[in-house]
């Protein structure tokens, strides 16, 4: 076994807080006891905003495992020794900051936060920074700083650096032994101000979640991933980067950042395609070292009676609202936003309804799906469920239906039902999932794993999708996975399985190959396929989709087994501790213990 990694500082905007993916990331890593085995010391530094008061309220939740040792917004002074209060005290008089020291539980461990408000920092020490950026990065803040994401993560940079110093995290360590790990741009400026403070004392990190610059390429286009993987792919065979086939992106900022990633002695990227994308970056990024390090799969054990219970009140729901037992139920649990391309579950399943009528079964699709992450108040759900029939029913004029969820609901789920003979699909667009959230027709013992549990089939088929752990949480409940062959975790599968096509509980729905005949010359040409050329694609390769998933839908519980033990045994070849002691730990070691060139 390697030597254990004596220090690993997470510098990351979900330091304190879980927010959205990378919190579930720091959950499953920081978790995990093959982590915890080799990591002797954690240390997680990031933002806090004492001016919001509901993300404060979260903070100290009880349900967010943090106790606090020091912070003066919450006046708590004695959890630490004398000593070390006043060397955080001193941070706070230098940068006019505020902090929070304290600890986390992640599972069964519990490991270290740093937190940095900086409502009124002192200017001139920003200033000092920005220059710094510039002068030795290149970074123009001037013409970034406009920006508040910008200007916020490149102000906490440096008093979290001089945090990590007051509390001792390296001391006594040689630069091979301490670790900064940047968790996307977010953490990029702690890389900065520990270059700019100590160069060459610390070993870096930057864990690529997603690319930012192909986010952007893909949503802000109409062909959306069938342009951008199609004009890589061909840009991959004539050696040309991003900027020659899409043009200077450096208006940009996260893209600026992004290209100092080669600046850090290592970058992790959770999925195969992140990695062709950041090698498509060209410049330093595309000549550096990158480390497959996927995330990990909620690997859970159920019984079939459990699952059938789970299933059992998912269709009592189902009958409540649309007068119907179903044979089967789809669920696709989401965010509502572009990239998860929700429009293509009703393209599968309009073929699919057809597969349905031939069989003489049965389907509803429920979607889980909000603009509104804190939700509507539960009264105005009961008051709409009794008005109109909420969520069969919904308005766009009284709060109910609002940004994508209006287009979603009208162009996509209402078109959709008036021509579907054997099936529906309902969006759910609240937080929460219980009655109290849902109204009187969700069944009272409703619970939200009924949702993961009981589901027959997950949906997500996104445009853009790094990884995409909640695509296939359903595994290890013996549901069917019908994701696109850009979500990260397909490549995941591959390896897991020896090869996704010996996985039937996966289905994988290719939008980016181009029909026979469909010649494309140079990667410009791939820059013409637009909404058009990809409505078309869709149309055709839901298709096989719909088709795959029929072939594979249990018939009877014999295949409902099968199906629950195949996707356990693959969920358990791709969890966190899996994740930690095959990927993410072997590229630690590779540059532990190196000397700075």
């Amino acid at each position: 076994m390697s030597s254990p990694i004596p220090l690993l500082v997470h510098a990351t905007h979900e330091a304190g807080l879980k927010v959205g993916g990378i919190g579930a990331v720091l959950d499953g890593l920081l978790g995990a006891r093959a982590y915890n085995e080799q990591v002797q010391r954690t240390v997680l530094v990031g933002p806090m905003n004492g001016g919001d008061s509901v993300e404060m309220e979260r903070l100290v939740h009880p349900r967010n495992g943090l106790t606090i040792r020091y912070s003066s917004l919450h006046g708590v002074f004695d959890g630490v020794p004398t000593p070390l209060r006043a060397s955080l005290q001193q941070v706070e008089q230098l940068f006019e900051v505020a902090l929070l020291y304290g600890v986390r539980h992640f599972g069964a461990f519990s490991h270290e936060v740093l937190l940095v408000d900086v409502t009124n920092p002192n200017r001139q020490q920003v200033n000092n920074f920005k220059f710094f950026l510039w002068q030795h990065y290149g970074l123009d803040c001037a013409r970034y700083e406009t920006n508040p994401e910008f200007s916020h993560y490149t102000t906490i940079a440096p008093p979290l650096f001089a945090a990590l110093k007051a509390v001792g995290a390296d001391a006594g360590l040689t630069p091979g032994q301490k670790f900064i790990m940047a968790h996307e741009w977010l953490g990029m400026p702690v890389v900065f101000a520990a270059q700019m403070t100590e160069p060459g004392q610390w070993r870096t990190v930057f864990y690529a979640h997603e690319m930012t610059t192909a986010r952007l390429l893909i949503e802000g286009h109409s062909g959306h991933d069938t342009r951008f993987y199609n004009a890589l792919f061909k840009a991959k065979e004539w050696g040309l980067d991003l900027e020659s086939v899409f043009g200077n992106q450096d208006g940009y900022f996260k893209h600026a950042i992004l290209k100092q990633a080669a600046r850090c002695d290592n970058i992790f990227a959770v999925g195969d395609l992140v990695v062709e994308e950041l090698r498509f970056l060209g410049g330093g990024v595309g000549r550096a070292n990158i480390d497959l390090v996927y995330n990990g799969v909620p690997a859970s054990e159920i019984t079939v009676l459990e699952k059938l219970e789970s299933k059992r009140h998912l269709q009592k729901y189902c009958e409540n609202l649309l007068g119907y037992t179903p044979d089967y139920v789809f669920t696709h649990v989401t965010r509502l936003v572009l990239s998860k391309a929700l429009w293509r579950d009703l393209r599968v399943m309009e073929h699919l309804d057809r597969h349905l009528q031939q069989t003489g079964k049965r389907a509803v699709l429920l979607v889980l799906s909000t603009s509104l992450p804190a939700g509507r108040r539960p009264e105005w759900i009961h008051a709409w469920e009794a008005q109109y029939g909420w969520p069969v029913g919904h308005r766009g004029d009284n709060g109910d239906l609002v940004d994508q969820e209006v287009s979603f609901f009208f162009d996509g789920v209402e078109p959709f039902n008036r021509r579907a003979q054997a099936s529906q699909a309902v969006l759910i667009n609240q937080f929460g999932w219980s009655r109290d959230r849902c109204g009187q027709r969700m069944p009272a013992e409703m619970e939200f794993l009924d949702i993961r549990k009981g589901s027959d089939l997950e949906f997500g088929q996104s445009i853009y999708e790094p990884f995409g752990i909640a695509q296939v949480e359903p595994l290890s409940f013996g549901a069917l996975c019908c994701v696109s062959n850009v979500c990260g975790c397909v490549g995941f599968v591959a390896r897991a399985a020896e090869g996704v096509e010996r996985m039937p509980n996966i289905v994988v729905a290719d939008y980016v190959s181009l029909p026979q005949g469909y010649w494309l010359g140079s990667p410009y040409d791939a820059l013409a396929i637009d909404q058009g050329v990809r409505d078309w694609i869709e149309q055709n390769n839901s298709a096989s989709a719909a088709r795959a998933i029929s072939e594979r839908l249990p018939q009877d519980q014999a295949q409902l087994e099968a199906l629950l033990a195949q996707g356990q045994a693959l969920a358990q070849k791709m969890s966190w501790e899996v994740v930690v002691t095959d990927y993410m730990l072997p590229g630690l070691h590779k540059i532990h213990g190196v000397t700075s060139g």
